[in-house]
C-alpha cells in the first residue's frame, strides 16, 4: 500500500538573536517522496498538534514521570486505544462530530463496549 508522502524542509538564517527565540525561516522547499500528496496541506503543523494531543493526553509521553511503558506490547496498546478513543469516541470541537464520523467510517460515536468488541 502506498501512501501519499511529502516533506517540509526549512531553511533558517545563520545568524539570529542569542537568547530563548529560534533563528528565523529564510525558506522553506516542499519536497514530493511519494505519491501526488496535495501541495497546500503539506505542514509540519498537523503532525505537531498530533504529538501535543499525545503528550498532553498520555502521561507515558511526558518526562519525568513514572507512568512510562516498561514493556513494547504495554505501549502498543495504551496508543491503540488513546488513538481509537480518540477517532471514534470523542467530539472533537472544530468538527462537532468524531474524526471517524468525519470521515464517513462510522456514523455514531462508540461507546467503550463496541469499542473493545463487546457490542456488535
Amino acid at each position: 500500500m502506498f501512501f501519499d508522502f511529502a516533506q517540509l524542509i526549512k531553511i533558517f538564517a545563520s545568524e539570529y538573536d542569542s537568547g530563548y527565540s529560534p533563528p528565523k525561516v529564510t525558506e522553506v522547499i516542499s519536497k514530493i517522496i511519494n505519491g501526488n500528496p496535495n501541495l497546500k496541506f503539506i505542514s509540519t503543523s498537523y503532525v505537531e498538534r498530533q504529538n501535543l494531543t499525545m503528550r498532553m493526553q498520555m502521561r507515558r509521553f511526558t518526562r519525568l514521570t513514572n507512568g512510562f511503558s516498561k514493556k513494547i506490547e504495554n505501549l502498543k496498546v495504551a496508543l491503540s486505544l488513546h488513538f481509537a478513543h480518540y477517532n471514534f469516541m470523542s467530539i472533537h470541537q472544530t468538527l462537532r462530530v468524531t474524526p471517524a464520523m468525519e470521515d464517513g467510517i462510522t456514523d455514531h460515536v462508540w461507546g467503550w463496549e463496541e469499542l473493545v468488541g463487546l457490542k456488535q
